[in-house]
């Protein structure tokens, strides 16, 4: 009997000794977990002296750095401590290369030979990038293979089609029906949007399943920011699928805010400076002077969507101009000469201004192409306007 009562309580014993090991082990392992995050960089083939910095991405916003160094001997630190992991770019030169990657609290380092091109822009291109210690930068690139293959799809269907696409381009651009319509009814044509439609029908649904497959943690509205460049209700039902914890992320939040973004209608536009393309200081008074109707059009030379909604405000220029309707696009270019350069191919015979970021912040934009309709008194009284929504209004506003 004793022989029994001593087994079991050694038993005991043994169970109390691995039950507090076991603890022991988990304190041990919460003391070890890293606390905060070290990017440890080495990059070949840039001069020391160069600056690096580290900014936020995926917010569909300009982001500040929230660091900033400069390489020695090819070698950069940062460090700091995320409450969950977030996407950055690290950006060298002043804007004139970048690697991206998605920090979290541990040590991660960074590869990559850096060159310097010999173009006038001095633009960094890297190569061999080699990124470790991130587990999550792991998983974003396995989740986001996909692109490499829509990639291919893209460069397939386009195939061929360069000649063409200029063409219909240039005839929606001067407005000549008679081509537009000879080159929409070839079968070349014909062919090229049926493989486009499909295109982005896979494109949907890749992007719609990759979102939907996280709907329980951060990485789904994460999706969302880096999937789509601007929102519409569209994407609301995305969103709504997400658990509490998911909405409640960083990138929960921000979803959430530009779903729902403060509606500007019914305030004032403050008077505004800017330089115009030919370096001259213009104000939006001074440009709206004796106009009944105002678009001012935030764009971007860099941004697709933008520079094909250009012909359809071309289109309501022409009809309403002499009605008293005026545009005035303000490019968020950091790069004029890309600016400049697309103003000498569009050729858009109204306004044209560079953002210094302040009037863009002023006007909360967030994606692009933004548009707000201001009336004589400048109130806004619509906005986002495009295409046959645009002309629609503008119908309303100015009948004959």
């Amino acid at each position: 009997m004793n022989t029994i009562k001593y087994k079991v309580l050694g038993l005991c014993v043994c169970l109390f000794v691995i039950s507090n090991n076991g603890i022991a082990q988990k304190k041990k392992a919460i003391a070890l977990a890293p606390a905060s995050y070290s990017i440890e960089g080495n990059i070949t083939g840039l001069a020391d002296g160069t600056t690096v910095q580290l900014t936020p991405g995926a917010t569909h916003s300009s982001e500040s750095p929230v660091a900033e160094t400069t390489l020695k001997e090819g070698k950069f630190t940062f460090t700091g401590k995320l409450n969950e992991p977030r996407f950055f770019y690290l950006v060298f030169g002043k804007n004139k290369g970048y690697i991206h990657l998605i920090v979290e609290n541990s040590k991660i380092k960074v590869t990559a030979d850096g060159e310097v091109s010999k173009s006038e822009d001095e633009r960094i291109n890297f190569k061999n990038e080699v990124i470790t210690g991130s587990k999550s930068n792991d998983y974003y690139k396995k989740e986001t293979a996909f692109k490499a293959e829509l990639n291919k799809d893209y460069e397939n269907y386009h195939k061929g089609t360069e000649e063409l696409g200029k063409l219909y381009s240039k005839a929606r651009t001067s407005g000549n029906k008679k081509l537009i319509d000879s080159i929409g009814n070839s079968p070349e044509w014909k062919k090229f949007e049926a493989d486009e439609k499909a295109f982005f029908t896979k494109v949907q649904k890749t992007t719609t399943d990759l979102i939907a497959k996280h709907k329980t943690t951060w990485w789904g509205p994460f999706f969302m920011m880096t999937q789509y460049s601007y929102f519409t209700p569209d994407q609301k039902p995305l969103f709504e699928q997400f658990s509490e914890t998911a909405k409640k992320s960083y990138y929960g939040q921000l979803v959430d805010k530009d779903l729902n973004p403060k509606s500007l209608i019914g305030t004032s536009v403050a008077n505004f400076g800017l330089k115009d393309k030919d370096g001259k200081a213009c104000t939006a008074k001074e440009i709206v002077a004796g106009k009944k109707y105002i678009l001012i059009d935030f764009w971007a030379s860099w941004c697709g969507p933008c520079r094909k909604e250009i012909p359809n405000l071309k289109t309501a220029y022409s009809e309403y101009a002499d009605k008293g309707f005026e545009i005035l696009s303000i490019s968020i270019d950091k790069d004029e000469k890309a600016w400049q350069k697309a103003l000498g191919i569009e050729k858009m015979p109204w306004h044209n201004l560079l953002d210094d970021d302040k009037v863009s912040k002023s006007f909360n934009v967030k994606t692009i192409p933004a548009t707000y309709l201001v009336d004589s008194k400048g109130i806004i009284i619509s906005d986002n306007l495009r295409g046959a929504e645009l002309e629609a209004k503008l119908k309303e506003l100015l009948k004959s």
